[in-house]
């Protein structure tokens, strides 16, 4: 501010005034400021701003799930590509870092408020017994969940419907005339698996399918052992659904290495459609949302928070069906078996 003073010939007061667009200064003035700070490469300062108004400028995501996952998981990439297309609209940074547990993730949430890093953060990944819900309460540290309002707290949530993501699934198979279903979840640990286990189990209940899931952790190793255990059992299921795109990539690959076709030895269905999906033999149909508007809205509830305002939960569009090449009609014989299998009426 001293050498902006010195070369427009003003008080550092001046050009204080013409930098925050407070009165003071006349208009000619202001503009002269402005230009000499464009020149020099003059940017405010976020711990002066922080401790000037309170606020930092900038939103926080902290993430707790191994590196090796996350790098290759399709999703996080599109819901972070979201969040980050809204927060550049007011140049607003994100602080995006990674905890080995929900442990660390606490004592970072803790550090970067009492430090006023962030002014506020996104929840993902909640768990059905969350520890961050009653500790950002008991902060008063703005939050939006990404996922369903259900042990929130009150924090406000953005999410979609997995209960009727994994009805539109199981429906579909069932329609196609498969009885025996497996599925290879995410871990069950985090609500929205809960969701999608407790959906799995009543549709298929509901239809007359058996219905078999093994738990994963939404890697590519996870989902070929899944794979091979349900498909080496002695009734194997005829069709399968995962949790998310990885595994389903690996659980082809692998159904493939055990000599059995897709889709006509078994069909395969995957969460979250991406590029993956598309890319492999054959492509797979799977389940499809917007994810990066699902982060585009999360940010926007996020900044409403931050901001003081009421914010209320957000209902996403549920995630519908793009059909592919991976799913069929029942097989005739299940290979190894030699049961016969014939397709149910629609």
């Amino acid at each position: 501010m001293q050498d902006i003073a010195r070369r427009a010939g003003v008080t550092k007061a001046a050009v204080s005034f013409a930098l925050n667009g407070r009165p003071g200064v006349s208009e000619p003035t202001r503009r002269r400021v402005l230009a000499i700070a464009h020149e020099l490469g003059w940017q405010p300062s976020s711990a002066a701003r922080a401790l000037s108004d309170g606020r930092a400028g900038s939103f926080g995501l902290v993430i707790d799930r191994p590196a090796r996952t996350l790098g290759l998981e399709p999703f996080f990439m599109q819901l972070i590509s979201g969040i980050q297309a809204e927060l550049v609209r007011d140049a607003t940074p994100l602080l995006l870092t990674m905890a080995e547990d929900q442990a660390a993730e606490i004592a970072l949430h803790r550090g970067w408020w009492a430090r006023r890093v962030v002014d506020g953060v996104f929840l993902v990944d909640l768990r059905v017994d969350d520890a961050r819900v009653p500790v950002l309460a008991e902060l008063g540290m703005p939050a939006v969940v990404i996922g369903a309002p259900l042990g929130t707290g009150g924090l406000p949530a953005v999410w979609s419907d997995d209960d009727a993501a994994v009805v539109t699934a199981v429906r579909h198979l069932a329609g196609l005339g498969h009885r025996r279903l497996g599925r290879v979840s995410g871990p069950g640990r985090l609500r929205h698996t809960a969701i999608r286990t407790a959906a799995f189990e009543r549709v298929t209940a509901q239809l007359g399918l058996t219905g078999t899931t093994i738990e994963g952790d939404y890697s590519g190793g996870t989902g070929a052992a899944a794979t091979r255990a349900l498909l080496g059992a002695p009734r194997r299921p005829t069709a399968l659904l995962y949790d998310n795109d990885v595994m389903a990539v690996s659980g082809l690959t692998a159904a493939q290495g055990l000599g059995l076709a897709v889709p006509g030895d078994v069909s395969i269905v995957a969460w979250d459609d991406s590029a993956l999906c598309g890319l492999v033999h054959p492509p797979l149909t799977a389940l499809s949302r917007d994810i990066a508007a699902y982060g585009a809205h999360a940010a926007r509830r996020l900044r409403q928070a931050a901001g003081g305002g009421p914010v209320a939960d957000l209902q996403d569009a549920a995630p519908s069906l793009t059909l592919r090449g991976s799913t069929g009609p029942v097989p005739r014989r299940v290979a190894g078996t030699g049961e016969r299998r014939e397709r149910d009426p629609e």
